[in-house]
Order: structure tokens, then sequence, then C-alpha cells
């Protein structure tokens, strides 16, 4: 659909979306003053704490939000998933999400959507007006479509994420003004875009906040030495988000949201380490990926919080026969459960079993057991050798959470009640946009 077009009085509902990766509900609410747009959404729509998925990490969020099924839909559990039969792990990109994407269902309505920097979109699709891929693409030029687009990016100094590795120095300042440059080309970008195209659907994820997050929650939280750095670049943030919300015409209604929330992180937490010092888990001399543990082995784990049984029959060198399956994972559970800090502290707040959350036709790589942390307990899963033990501090202060994700909606015919989570998202927007979808298409529900 053209201008031409809504000039003759198609007129119908647009919606445009603004992610704020890993942004926590409460930064929001506790800090009305400090952020006076993100105020006047709430006031003149509605807005509130969500849950996110299990697990809540972005690579397994992004594509739940963006299509309204849980991760046995879509294919994607984390960061790094595993090969059906073996013990191969690969990243997963945007061909591997294998469920139907929200820009997807537009486009099929005949409608045009402008999709920038979604994680977990690379190769960019081309059934759209135009779309940049989002984290973990190689470049812009491959990241770009169509080619035009590129060249304008590139030209104006976009960045596809800021460098988190500039978040390990002690000192934050080449960090931060690292995450400046890259949120201030960000917001350029979506602004020129926003008047430029005639779209139906803008989708756009602000990501460096998550970055942001990561290295600076722990000032934020307990007022540290970087606390107004922080509370700086959130300003930024909504002041953008004010600018974005002003520039949009009155058949748009803007959401935004972040796909997970956000805690202090106190450990980094090894849980293969773990699983091999409860006698779960051996590895073969010199292991360096998880297709060299031994033989022997009973359960194995990936980030972020995921454990398999090491099933016989799906597993290649499974050790726990189908018929001890379920006895052995409810064992595997319960040590979970007790499993404690450094100082005594439960690990797991709560511990899901696998079967009670995956559900579609890509289960079949779905953990048996998902941890969701204790505030302070980031999970991880190395399978290098190394001298860190089970607990240790990395360059990180901030770690995901459950809990606490965000959503906005500028429409007070939308509300966000208690109980709301990352797979209601999607049929609020088709609902908002009226564009129609067969009952029984989401794990979530509409909102408006």
């Amino acid at each position: 659909m053209g201008l031409f077009d809504r000039i003759r009085g198609d007129d119908d509902p647009r919606v445009a979306f603004v992610g704020i990766d890993g942004v926590p509900f409460s930064l929001l609410a506790d800090n009305p003053e400090e952020f006076p747009n993100v105020t006047e959404i709430v006031e003149n729509g509605d807005g509130g704490a969500i849950d996110s998925i299990v697990p809540p990490e972005s690579s397994a969020c992004w594509p739940a939000l963006t299509t309204g099924v849980n991760p046995g839909e879509t294919g994607v559990y984390g960061f790094q998933d595993r090969e059906t039969g073996s013990y191969d792990t690969y990243v997963p990109m945007g061909r591997d999400v294998q469920a139907t994407r929200l820009w997807d269902r537009v486009a099929e309505d005949g409608r045009d959507a402008t999709v920038f920097n979604v994680p977990v979109t690379f190769p960019p699709q081309r059934n759209v007006q135009r779309m940049v891929s989002g984290f973990l693409s190689p470049s812009i030029e491959k990241a770009a479509y169509p080619d035009e687009l590129a060249n304008y990016l590139d030209g104006m100094g976009y960045r596809i994420d800021a460098n988190a590795k500039l978040g390990h120095q002690d000192d934050k300042s080449e960090f931060m003004e690292n995450a400046h440059e890259t949120l201030d080309r960000r917001f350029d970008a979506f602004e020129n875009y926003i008047a430029e195209d005639d779209w139906d659907l803008f989708f756009g994820v602000f990501m460096t906040t998550d970055r942001v997050n990561h290295f600076l929650f722990e000032d934020y939280a307990e007022d540290g030495e970087n606390a107004e750095e922080f509370l700086e670049f959130y300003r930024k943030v909504d002041d953008y988000l004010g600018q974005i919300r002003d520039a949009l015409p009155e058949d748009v209604t803007l959401v935004v949201a972040s796909d997970h929330g956000f805690m202090t992180e106190e450990y980094e937490v090894d849980c293969n380490r773990w699983l091999a010092n409860e006698g779960w888990l051996s590895f073969e001399d010199d292991h360096e990926e998880l297709a060299d543990i031994a033989d022997d082995s009973r359960a194995y784990s990936l980030i972020p919080g995921r454990f398999y049984v090491n099933l016989e029959g799906r597993e290649p060198r499974g050790s726990v026969p189908e018929s001890e399956f379920e006895a052995t994972r409810a064992e595997l559970k319960s040590d979970l459960e007790s499993m404690t800090g450094p100082d005594g502290e439960p690990v797991a707040k709560r511990v899901v079993v696998g079967d009670d959350v995956f559900d579609g036709a890509h289960d079949d790589i779905a953990p048996d057991l998902v941890v969701i942390p204790n505030e302070g307990f980031d999970l991880k899963a190395k399978f290098k050798p190394h001298d860190d033990g089970v607990f240790y501090h990395g360059p990180r202060n901030g770690m995901h959470s459950f809990e606490n994700a965000t959503l906005l909606v500028d429409d007070p015919d939308v509300s966000v009640p208690e109980g709301t989570d990352l797979y209601d998202i999607a049929p609020t927007i088709l609902d908002l946009m009226e564009v129609d979808y067969e009952g029984g298409a989401f794990d979530g529900e509409s909102l408006a």
C-alpha cells in the first residue's frame, strides 16, 4: 500500500512498536520525574510490569514476542541451541525461527512493514518494505534490505550493536560514550524512516538499553559511582521515545515493550561445573564443547539455566534409559531446588518442567528443566576447563529477570492487567491494526 492509497481513503489503523531491550518496568515507574514521556504514555493509555518467557533470554524472547508463541513453536530456546539427535550446538539466526512473524502477517494482509534491529532476524527478509537485522549480523551491508538502506546507514554511522567489550573496563566512560553514540544513530534512523516510509507497522528495537543494564545496573540499584551516568542514558531514551511519539500521525498507536526485566547480578554460576561436582556430569580429557561429555553423564546444561537429561535414544550417547527418565528428571529437579550459593542462599527461585511451558512442532530440542534464578545468580554453562569454580565474579553487575518486563500502550482503550506476558503483545498489535488472524494462533491474548 502506497501513499496514494492512503490519501485515497485507505485509513487502516497503524502501529509503531519501539523495543527497549531489557528495561524493567520498575525503573520507569519508580522515576516518573526523570522519564516524563513514559509517564505521559501511561497516563494517556496504560502500562505495567509484564512477565517474560521461559527462559528470559533475548535470543528466545524476541522470536516469542514477534510471533506470540512459545519456543516449542519458534524453535529458538536461547543464544545457543542443540541440534536434534546430536551434541552439536549452533547460534540461532532469523531463518531458525519457525513461527510466523508479525510483519509476515502484515505482509500477507497486503500491508507494509519497516523493521529495524530486531534480534534474531539475520539475514533480512525481503517481503517487507525495508529491514535491518539485529545483533549478531556480520555487517550493515549484509544486514540491510534494500541495498540503498545499507548505504544510508553506513554513511550516518549506524551500528548494529554497542561494543559490549568496552563494558568490561573498570572505567565505564568509553563504554558509555559508545552506548550513547549507538543509541543516537539508532534514533536518527528511526526518525528518518518513520517520516519517509508509508508503513503500516513500524517495528524498531533499541538494544543498547540491555547493554547498559548489564554493566551499570548495580550502580543504579545501589546508588553506585555510575548511577548518574545510568540515569543520564535513560533520560535520553525517554526523550527519544517522546520525540517518536510526537512525530507519529494520529492514526498510529505507539506500543513500547521490553523482552525481559533486569536485576542486580552478584555471581555468575557455571551450571556444568556444579553438575560435575554433584556427580551428574563428567567430561573427557581436554574437553572444549558439549560433544566432549563422557558416556556416563546423566545431565548437562546450556545457558541460561537450561538442563537436559542425557537420555538414551535422544542423545547420541544417552546413559539414562527411557524407563528412568521421569525419575531422573525429578531427582535433578530436587537437586537444583536444593542448590545454594556461597552464603547459603537458594540459587533457584523455581525450577520449571519443560513439558509445562514448551509445546509445539519444534519441542524436540526443548530443555527438560529450566531454572529461574533468584536475584544475584546469573546461570552460565561452560564446557572448557577453567579455574573459576561454580560461583565467580564476571565483568557484569546486571542480569535478566523473568518478572518486571515492560509494556506501554498509548491508547486509552487498551489496558495492561496483572498477568500480562510477552505472548500477549503480538495479538494486541494485530488487533490494533485490524489484521485478522485465526483463533488459537497465539499463546497469548489480545489486550485491545
